[in-house]
């Protein structure tokens, strides 16, 4: 329970709120007026990626990805801020994306006065209540320090209707409990916040958003490991898998001829000779 709920002098409706040109609005007032933009606004249909799109992205790394992003000419695919939660070996999450996107309170609009009822009836309540299994969980918050967008109770739902994994250029709570629950997550950090304490509010799901300067729309792939997260088109994730995999599998090889006291100038990036010799080692087998 978010420590405001029991605070009986905030839901009362008493405190008043002054709006230029009117005598002031009750908190009561407030929540209806918020009520009337809450909906909650969301797109009413995307299409999520198929099952083949994401297994053939499953043995890409984050950073393939974003080069061959780069060299098929969309250059903005990295989200810059979120790190892995879980500093563990090997953690990784494919799947598609679906959104949450956090706004700036208004004290005309959104208040707090009345904060656990509202924020029940948000987006925020609404996109974990959307989960399908395998999705991955995109929040735009800012890059915000004080407002943890999720917390132990919404994770472990998250976790239970089948989600794969969660970004956000923002902060989590609870943050012990949450990494026992094992769920992949990318964050900026913890915070002892809830997701509507300070300085934002959850105001639209599945909706393009802005996460850590790159675009992410409803149904996008999202690859993410240690080295962080990137954004997928559904268009160009088949041959962006393709491509990878053969570029993974020449790194292997001229990290194999390295170990072995190869130089480096034959072997990396490979071509020529070097080249030539991974397409017969190929061959071989």
């Amino acid at each position: 329970m978010h420590p405001i709920g029991d605070q009986e002098a905030a839901s009362t409706g008493e405190s008043r709120i002054k709006s230029t040109g009117e005598p002031g609005i009750s908190a009561s007032e407030g929540s209806r007026a918020y009520e009337s933009m809450r909906a909650p606004v969301h797109t009413s249909a995307y299409v999520r990626p198929t099952s083949q799109m994401v297994d053939a992205l499953r043995d890409v790394s984050a950073a393939t990805a974003c080069a061959k992003l780069h060299q098929m000419g969309i250059t903005r695919t990295f989200i810059d801020g979120p790190v892995p939660l879980h500093r563990e070996p090997d953690v990784k999450v494919t799947g598609g994306a679906v959104t949450l996107q956090f706004l700036p309170q208004r004290e005309d609009v959104f208040n707090g006065a009345e904060q656990e009822d509202i924020e029940r009836k948000t987006p925020l309540w609404g996109v974990l209540e959307s989960i399908q299994p395998g999705d991955v969980l995109v929040i735009s918050a800012h890059g915000s320090h004080f407002t943890g967008c999720l917390g132990d109770m919404l994770v472990r739902y998250f976790k239970l209707r089948g989600g794969a994994g969660i970004v956000v250029d923002g902060r989590v709570r609870d943050a012990a409990r949450v990494r026992a629950l094992g769920v992949p997550i990318w964050c900026t950090g913890v915070t002892p916040h809830y997701a509507s304490q300070t300085e934002l509010f959850p105001s639209a799901f599945n909706v393009p958003v802005g996460v850590g300067g790159s675009l992410v729309t409803p149904g996008d792939l999202i690859v993410a490991d240690e080295d962080g997260a990137v954004v997928v088109p559904q268009q160009n994730a088949i041959p962006l898998a393709e491509d990878s995999l053969l570029h993974q599998d020449r790194e292997a090889f001229a990290r194999r001829r390295l170990d072995q006291g190869g130089r480096l100038s034959d072997y990396y990036p490979l071509t020529g000779e070097g080249m030539t010799e991974y397409l017969a080692s190929r061959s071989a087998t």
